[in-house]
Order: C-alpha cells, then sequence, then structure tokens
C-alpha cells in the first residue's frame, strides 16, 4: 500500500483484528451467518496482508496476481449467492473492490517506466471514484445503524460477545473505513 508506514500498519491491526473477531464469530454462529463470517475473515486478512508497509515487506511481483486470483474466486463465489440478497451483494462489492486494486498494484510494477505509471494519466479512474462513493455511502449508513443498536442491546439479554449484532457491524464498519483508507492511497 502506498503512503506513510504508520497508517499501513495501523490498517494491518484493524483488518487482521476484525479478521481474527469474523474467524470467532464463526465458530459460534451456523448457517447463512456463518459463511458470511467466513468471507468477511477472508476480506480482513486479504486487506490486512495488502496494507502491509512496502518499506517493511516488498511483495514479489507475482503477489498481486495471487492476490486477484483469489479475490475473483470470491467474486465468482459472491456472483452465485448474490441472488439470496441481504449483505451478499457488499460482498461481491467489496471481493470486486479487491481485485480491481490488486490489479491496479499489479499494473505500476508491469507498465512502469521512466518514473511514468500506467492508468494515472487521468487522474482517479471512474471505478475508482464510484467505488470510494460507495464505501462512503456505506460507512454512513453503518455508523448510523450503530447507534440504534448499541442502544437497543445495552438492556437486553446477555449474549456472547461473538454474536452480539453491533460487533458485527462494527467489523463491517471497520473493514468498510479501511478500505476508504485503501482505495483513497491507490
Amino acid at each position: 500500500m502506498h503512503g506513510p508506514a504508520l497508517s499501513g500498519w495501523l490498517m494491518v491491526v484493524l483488518c487482521g483484528a476484525t479478521g481474527v473477531y469474523c474467524l470467532l464469530r464463526m465458530r459460534v454462529c451456523a448457517g447463512e451467518e456463518r459463511r458470511a463470517a467466513g468471507g468477511e475473515a477472508v476480506m480482513g486478512f486479504g486487506m490486512a496482508s495488502m496494507a502491509l508497509p512496502a518499506a517493511v515487506l516488498t511483495p514479489p511481483e507475482w503477489s498481486w496476481a495471487v492476490y486477484a486470483a483469489v479475490f475473483g474466486g470470491a467474486t465468482l463465489h459472491g456472483l452465485l449467492t448474490v441472488r439470496r440478497g441481504g449483505h451478499h451483494l457488499h460482498h461481491l462489492v467489496g471481493s470486486l473492490a479487491m481485485v480491481y486494486m490488486a490489479a491496479a498494484m499489479a499494473a505500476p510494477a508491469a507498465g512502469a517506466h521512466a518514473g511514468h505509471t500506467v492508468g494515472t494519466a487521468g487522474g482517479i479512474p471512474v471505478l475508482t471514484g464510484g467505488l470510494l462513493l460507495y464505501y462512503m455511502g456505506y460507512v454512513l449508513h453503518a455508523g448510523a445503524r450503530l447507534v440504534p443498536a448499541a442502544a437497543a442491546t445495552a438492556g437486553g439479554p446477555v449474549r456472547s460477545w461473538a454474536t452480539r449484532p453491533e460487533l458485527t457491524l462494527v467489523c463491517r464498519l471497520s473493514m468498510a473505513l479501511a478500505m476508504l483508507a485503501m482505495l483513497v492511497a491507490l
């Protein structure tokens, strides 16, 4: 990821912690919620690995193709499950965004010459702008839903911390914020 090392490390920690939480959520959930938690764990760990500062670990040129293949597979899976509705459309957009970022990171390595990078001559690509708008809207919507979710569960029955709806929403909100930061740094 481009940008200062500190912001990269903060995103690694945030996305890695989100991935761990999603794995723990998988252990206590079943059915569709379990599959969603698994997809979110893959996304969290993938984002954490993509956010590693380049000064610390310079990924080999082929790593971006691996990222694109992994998230391309997640995109195909998302296409198959999107007709079930719900949160699957968001997972599909997230997988497409990860494929796009991996391809964008691979493009300068493959096509850079004499200080010029491929695809940056026209400013921010339309696809990046569309993804930024989508994630800004998602963050605002999730943040607005977070306040009532916390207030509604404050006096309710005691549940396992891994199944609390506000923690699941915080997990999704954290990944959306990290996605925004990665798109801006692209």
